[in-house]
């Protein structure tokens, strides 16, 4: 079983602390809480009748249960949860003065008293308790009332619940101990408290010596504090297998270490934040079986070591100025940030020990070449180097041919002839160089690299790596990087942005699937032949070349490139020929003039905004959408998408109607095509739309078109069709739909700031009745919204506007009712229509939205709709009269209007479920009126206005 801390592995908290100890059966003692749950004033005496147990029922503890190997996960969950709820699963709780019988930490007072010398032991400070003239009273508290027999308990053997705790922490391990006695007992065995854990903790010399009395088979002991050398005497004394002992936080006498020699099964001892000795006299450490060492930030001037089966020692960020070693097995050496070591000391303490492996010397400003001679010669075995920080060496002379890893961070001495001395450490696996600031180049043939690291190396103006098995490579913050060759068949990530410099890239690298290169501000064209086929990266999945300013025509031919990103490069020309690439970032491109993708396994593409571009090709049979927004000088080129099926070519004023019915013969499948401000599209480009049979949403806004004939011919299955600014469309142009029935799946109908008048509206509307969305915004022409009484397509009778009043219809009209019923429309906007002057909308049973804002000299309003959710007549400022029968109106904004407030108290009180009213900027409405509105509408949630409160 491993070794587990006392205080389990410093998580533990003050809760979980608890001592169990029986002084006639030996039981051991834990610290235990400071804060012992109390039994509140409302608890029963049966409740404590509850917490005993009977001589037959402990004997019952003890017996052999058959227990089922399947079952053992699920007594685990159990006894764990068990452990974080005391008390349950019919466990008998114990009260808390049953958990200190027998224990040195029981009170002699009240329990006030007892919780202060807990809390006083917990923190650190001297507590009073004498565990001598503790007691046992085993008995209290261990008889099970009558009450209790009904309950279903659980009972493990001693040895099924000793295998079960094993599994516990010892959090966990202490609080099981707060179950029953037997729990208690099967808790504190020695096999789960190997390792004495008071490195975060205060504890007295009286308490630590009874804790190793308790626990005489300890192997690991953590202390710290101003009384770290008695407990360590104490710890050497007592404990007999101690192996692990670490120390911290304190003043450790040099008698100590002359002690160690008692302690023969010691194998590691690490000792912190330390002043040995009086702190300037020699320290000897002699010890026969000492495996590792360690002393790190202590305070002393000498050390002698005699280890002879020493294997690792650190010294890290202590003030000694030398150390004098005898341990002829010691490998790994640390020496790291011992400033006050000169370099004749780093010498002898090396060459001491001719089996080592591992040197940290990072941070030792006065080591010198020499030195590094001297310990080459010395310790042939040498395979891990860092010599960071240490301005003096060069490594020019220096010959380390086992060498595996070299780290060189700040090494101002470091220049291409160390490179060169470098090179013959041909097993190196590991080589960083960081601001090495006179390294000029850097050129290696190493078959093991497998790391390299160059970062803020500023005069490095050449890079020739040959290494095979290099795998990871990093190269950041060099400026004056003109030229890169790397050879190597396991790199698979490549990243060197911001090499400003860079114009020269030679790669051979059969594995590399990832290269970025953005910010390269020098790179040119012939970086398209490293990433092409046959330019040696035949594996290449993802490149990214964004803001490189200097390239500006890019041909790509590969058939393994899956991403590309050129966002931002100001390139003019674009060939690529990549089957398998399925995404590219063009992004910032605005000089692009000619694009070719042909072939590619591009999904999708949107080129942004090239204005520019005048010759666009594209091959792409898996292609599904195509956005060309703002090329506006496209006019040449083809589209080859077999599986297209929405194009947008918004703002591509060139366009001609050639270029449209060569796309439209060889994208059959296309559903959604939008030719806003399309200029050059006519008549010809519309007959086109005969190959387009699943067009369902086409968008011809701000056109010159005078005729759709071929569209109300071609586009059956068209269900939105937008219009807006048409302006050279004639009245008659759309006579076809509300008088032949043409487009008869038409859903959308968009003919904002057209020149339609006001009859050709009417007939649209009162027609089109499988309209369901209708724009009509900024239409000048439009003077009234006229729903009245239909008698035959186009004639309106207006007679029952004005016999018929607002909100109530005589039977007489129930024909038209279900005439109206039938129009489908719900959506209607006629925002900013600066002629009409009255709405008259009687039962319109599908409109949910009506926009009618903006609408300067809009005086009567009168809508009767059953399923109308939401009305805008924001700044209307002419608004008189308002008449609404919207039994479902929930939103009504009234903005900027001068309607009076009867009125709209009126209007309103016909709308049940209105909920949110915005009356801001109304002049005619006042905090009075405010009032009178949430009396006629009580359904009232919310009403803006401008009005102060």
């Amino acid at each position: 079983m491993d070794d587990r801390d006392v205080s389990g592995n410093d998580n533990l908290n003050d809760d979980d602390w608890m001592t169990f100890l029986d002084s006639e059966t030996d039981t051991p003692s834990h610290l235990i809480s400071c804060s012992i749950r109390r039994r509140s004033n409302g608890e029963s005496s049966s409740a404590s009748a509850a917490a005993a147990v009977t001589d037959d029922a402990r004997e019952s503890h003890h017996k052999r249960a058959r227990v089922n190997p399947n079952d053992f996960l699920v007594i685990h969950r159990e006894t764990a949860a068990t452990s974080s709820n005391p008390g349950t699963y019919g466990v008998p709780a114990y009260d808390d003065d049953d958990l200190f019988q027998g224990s040195p930490l029981r009170p002699t007072n009240d329990k006030d008293t007892y919780h202060g010398d807990l809390a006083m032991m917990s923190t650190g400070k001297e507590n009073k308790f004498n565990s001598s003239s503790v007691k046992d009273s085993e008995g209290d508290g261990a008889d099970m009332s009558d009450a209790e027999e009904g309950k279903v308990t659980m009972d493990f053997s001693d040895d099924l619940l000793h295998m079960v705790f094993s599994f516990l922490d010892h959090t966990n391990l202490c609080k099981a101990a707060t179950v029953c006695k037997q729990w208690r007992t099967a808790s504190s065995h020695e096999d789960f408290w190997k390792s004495l854990n008071f490195e975060n903790r205060s504890i007295s010399v009286a308490q630590f010596e009874d804790m190793c009395r308790r626990y005489p088979n300890a192997t690991s002991v953590s202390i710290a504090g101003q009384d770290v050398y008695l407990l360590a005497m104490k710890a050497i004394s007592s404990l007999r297998n101690l192996e692990v002992l670490k120390m911290g936080r304190g003043h450790i006498d040099d008698s100590f270490f002359h002690a160690l020699a008692d302690c023969p099964t010691l194998k590691k001892l690490r000792i912190c934040d330390a002043t040995l000795g009086g702190g300037i006299q020699e320290i000897p450490i002699d010890h026969d079986m000492l495996c590792h060492l360690k002393f790190q930030k202590c305070r002393v001037m000498r050390i002698t070591v005699r280890c002879p089966q020493l294997k690792t020692m650190s010294l890290k960020r202590s003030n000694m100025v030398q150390a004098v070693l005898n341990c002829p097995l010691l490998r790994k050496l640390d020496i790291g940030s011992c400033h006050k070591f000169p370099d004749s000391a780093i010498r002898l303490a090396a060459t001491s020990c001719p089996q080592l492996v591992s040197l940290n010397m990072s941070n030792c400003s006065c080591v010198s070449d020499e030195t590094l001679r001297e310990i080459s010669r010395t310790c042939a075995n040498l395979s891990f180097l860092d010599a960071s920080y240490c301005p003096n060496i060069s490594l020019e002379s220096v010959r380390l041919p086992m060498l595996t890893v070299l780290k060189l961070h700040s090494c101002e001495g470091i220049t291409s002839a160390s490179i060169a001395a470098i090179s013959n450490s041909s097993l190196l696996e590991v080589l960083e160089l960081y601001n090495c600031s006179l390294l000029t180049s850097v050129s290696l043939d190493l078959p093991h690299l497998q790391n390299i690291r160059l970062v803020h190396c500023r005069k490095l103006a050449d890079l020739n790596l040959r290494a095979i098995m290099l795998s990871s490579m990093l190269v950041s913050n060099c400026p004056a990087l003109q030229s890169i060759n790397i050879t190597s068949n396991s790199l698979q990530k490549l990243a060197m942005p911001k090499q400003g410099s860079l114009t020269t890239l030679s790669l051979q690298c059969q594995s590399l699937l990832e290269v970025d290169l953005s910010e390269c501000e020098s790179l040119t064209n012939s970086v398209c032949n490293v990433f092409s086929d046959g330019g040696g990266c035949p594996m290449l999945k993802l490149l990214v070349l964004d803001n490189c300013e200097s390239l500006t025509s890019v041909r790509f031919i590969s058939t393994s490139l899956v991403s590309l990103s050129l966002g931002g490069c100001p390139i003019t020309n674009l060939e690529l020929e990549c089957p398998n690439l399925q995404k590219v970032v063009l992004d910032g491109c605005d000089h692009l003039e000619r694009a070719s993708f042909c072939p590619v396994g591009l999904v999708s593409l949107n080129l942004g905004i090239c204005p520019k571009l005048s010759m666009l090709s594209i091959e792409a049979p898996f292609m599904v959408s195509l956005e060309l927004k703002g090329c506006g000088l496209l006019s040449e080129g083809f589209i080859n998408c077999p599986l297209l099926t929405s194009l947008d070519a918004s703002f591509c004023s060139q366009l001609t109607d050639e270029y449209l019915s060569t796309t439209t013969a060889s994208c059959p499948l296309i559903e959604s095509l939008i030719l806003m401000s399309c200029l050059s599209v006519g008549l010809d480009g519309l007959h086109s739309l005969h190959w387009l049979p699943n067009l369902t949403v086409l968008d011809l806004s701000y056109t010159f078109l005078v005729n759709l004939h071929p569209v109300f011919e071609s586009c059956s299955k068209l269900k939105v069709l937008k219009l807006q600014a048409c302006k050279y469309l004639a009245d008659t142009s759309l006579e076809p739909l509300y008088k032949g029935g043409a487009l008869p799946a038409l859903q959308e109908l968009d003919l904002s700031y057209g020149t339609l008048c006001q009859s050709a509206i009417e007939e649209l509307l009162a027609c089109c009745t499988n309209l369901t969305h209708v724009s009509l915004n900024g239409c000048v022409n439009m003077h009234d919204l006229n729903w009245g009484c239909r008698r035959s397509c186009g004639q309106i009778d207006g007679s029952a506007a004005v016999d018929t009043p607002s909100g109530a219809r005589s039977h007489e009209n129930v024909a038209e009712s279900s005439e109206q019923s039938t129009r489908l429309l719900q959506n209607l906007n006629c925002v900013g229509c600066p002629n009409i002057r009255r709405v008259f909308i009687p039962n319109c049973f599908h409109l949910l939205f009506l926009n009618l804002s903006l609408s300067a000299n809009l005086k009567e309003v009168d809508v009767t709709c059953l399923n109308l959710c939401f009305l805008n007549l924001s700044n209307c400022s002419s608004l008189e009269i308002l008449k609404l029968a919207c039994p479902r109106l929930t939103s009504l904004f009234l903005q900027s209007c001068n309607i009076d407030a009867e009125v709209l108290e009126a209007a309103i009180s016909k709308c049940p479920m209105l909920e949110t009213l915005d009356v801001r900027f109304c002049p005619k409405i006042c905090s009075m009126g405010m009032g009178m509105l949430r009396v006629a509408c009580p359904s009232l949630k919310r009403i803006y206005s401008s009005l102060s409160t």
